[in-house]
């Protein structure tokens, strides 16, 4: 498989297609998902990602291990799905501060994850950009998700509170530069008031979820980049990520707060992947107060096992909070 200009575009149509037919299929007529709708279309969506993947499984490799790109996707993927789902808490929130209507909560959530997707292929854009310019910004990606982890570790034993969306420095922006009436009329964005534009709450609201996914971006897409150097595998991991978000919301609606142990397991991804990028950060290392500019002679870790661990690791939360942390939430 040869990743040209051509396999971008239609990638990208094809992605785009799927979101518009999301929009004119699901979305369009304001309703409350059903559990069954929700399943049925997260599952389609995994199973969508997984057929992908098998692609490049078959089609695209390299020398001496022709499924190296296909490991990598499915490693890959199963990361932003988990850092996903943590996502989905703040979208929660963000739904609850502005009292968007159940019923329509589908269409802010699919326009916020569109505008998403859009500005974070532009960030891995950038991203790549910097990794051919600069090979010894991984030791910046690596500390960056060492900290991050080590910051997540620590809020949870604090138990800090999720920051209140209206305290949020891109909310709080938003609604200073854009006209924002105070009801909703409809699922209208925008209607006339006084013989002016104004944009209602839900035009906020999805700004809100795409602006700030972005800003969850900037962990993800490092540690994306730990897994794989292939920024076509990057953008699609997340595009896959994103695209069933929407449903995986409703589906797991009253399931989140089961999972006690999520940011436990996603400090250990990151911090496993931060180590990971800083090995091998040493392994192309050119600073020259490291080593004298030469290379670190260390092993790194290979796709196989960052797949195994991280799917190792949420299998491991996931039956903890079910288990144990269902327990003593009974018990308190």
């Amino acid at each position: 498989m040869e990743v040209n200009a051509l396999t971008w575009i239609v990638t990208c149509v094809v992605i785009a297609g799927f979101f518009i037919f999301d929009f004119f299929g699901h979305v369009r007529t304001p309703h409350e998902p059903t559990i069954k709708e929700s399943a049925l279309w997260s599952g389609f969506y995994i199973a969508l990602a997984c057929a992908f993947g098998a692609f490049l499984w078959v089609t695209w490799g390299e020398p001496g291990n022709p499924h190296q790109h296909g490991i990598e996707f499915f490693t890959g993927y199963v990361t932003e799905k988990a850092l996903s789902v943590d996502n989905l808490f703040i979208f929660a929130l963000i739904l609850s501060s502005f009292k968007v209507p159940r019923k329509y909560q589908q269409k802010v959530l699919l326009i916020g994850i569109a505008l998403a997707l859009v500005m974070r292929g532009i960030f891995i854009g950038l991203g790549a950009a910097v990794i051919a310019a600069w090979s010894d910004v991984f030791y910046l990606f690596g500390l960056f998700l060492l900290w991050t982890a080590l910051k997540l570790v620590i809020d949870e034993v604090r138990g800090a509170e999720e920051q209140d969306p209206n305290d949020m420095a891109v909310v709080k922006w938003l609604r200073k530069v854009v006209p924002v009436a105070e009801e909703y009329r409809s699922d209208q964005l925008w209607f006339r008031q006084g013989g002016k534009r104004v944009f209602s709450l839900m035009f906020v609201a999805l700004l809100s979820i795409g602006f700030i996914d972005v800003l969850f971006a900037l962990d993800s897409i490092p540690a994306i980049y730990g897994i794989t150097s292939e920024p076509y595998i990057v953008f699609t991991t997340n595009a896959l990520a994103l695209m069933g978000l929407r449903q995986l919301y409703f589906l797991l609606d009253g399931l989140l707060d089961k999972l006690v142990y999520l940011s436990y397991g996603l400090a250990v991804i990151l911090g496993f992947i931060g180590v990971k990028l800083t090995m091998h950060a040493l392994h192309e290392n050119k600073l020259p107060f490291i080593n004298s500019g030469e290379t670190v002679h260390i092993p790194e870790i290979p796709v196989e096992m960052s797949l195994l661990v991280i799917v190792g690791v949420l299998a491991l939360t996931t039956v903890l909070s079910l288990t144990v942390g269902k327990k003593r939430a009974d018990a308190a």
